[in-house]
């Protein structure tokens, strides 16, 4: 794919969403982390079924410690995995207040030394929370970018590096959740909407779906 055919994708997807964001409901930096952490392997809706009854009761790393593992759990309960990200997320609160005076770091190998943070959560949070033009390759932009051929790659981390180079810079901000976004609502994996895609007739993808 050429550098004028990716401009292209990316003018379309920001005239048809020109502000877009995570579907997670956060007002913090905090709570966009403990949201995160929340969502692997879990759908953005059940997070925020959980958070909404959670972060009126604890949404600062103070409240989290003070709640503990055990005191967190009945609001996560419906949520994937909950016991290892209860722990998880009690201990990079006490992190966050050891080390960061209560604050979420702003940088990434900060964040990633945090339990349950990895590459992609921190790649979100600096994004998301800070600005930051970073990448998070999650299943949805690791399929659009190898089915487009946008920034094709064998792993995450090649796919973060090659939409890095390739996504023009007044996009880059905010192309991964264009990204996102189309992967979840067009690009979808088992039956991609062809007929409803406005970037169609960019991508080349060689079995585009019929109405």
């Amino acid at each position: 794919m050429n550098a004028a055919k990716r401009a292209a994708i990316f003018a379309r997807l920001a005239a048809a969403n020109p502000s877009p964001t995570t579907e997670l409901a956060f007002r913090t930096p905090f709570e966009l982390l403990v949201a995160v952490v929340l969502s692997a392997q879990a759908t953005d809706r059940s997070v925020n079924a959980a958070t909404a009854k959670l972060f009126p009761v604890a949404n600062t790393p103070q409240a989290i410690v003070a709640l503990g593992a055990e005191g967190l759990a009945p609001y996560i309960r419906s949520i994937g995995l909950w016991r290892n990200k209860a722990e998880n997320i009690v201990a990079a609160s006490r992190l966050i207040l050891e080390r960061h005076g209560g604050e979420v770091p702003r940088d990434r190998a900060s964040l990633e030394a945090l339990p349950g943070v990895g590459r992609k959560t921190a790649n979100v949070i600096l994004n998301t929370a800070f600005g930051e033009p970073t990448m998070a390759v999650d299943t949805h932009i690791f399929r659009v970018a190898n089915r487009t051929r946008l920034a094709p790659g064998r792993t995450p981390l090649a796919v973060e590096k090659a939409l890095l180079k390739f996504v023009p810079e007044p996009y880059r901000r905010d192309a991964h959740h264009w990204l996102i976004l189309h992967g979840r609502y067009v690009c979808k994996a088992r039956k991609p909407d062809c007929p409803n895609c406005l970037i169609r007739d960019l991508c080349e993808y060689g079995r585009k779906t019929e109405a």
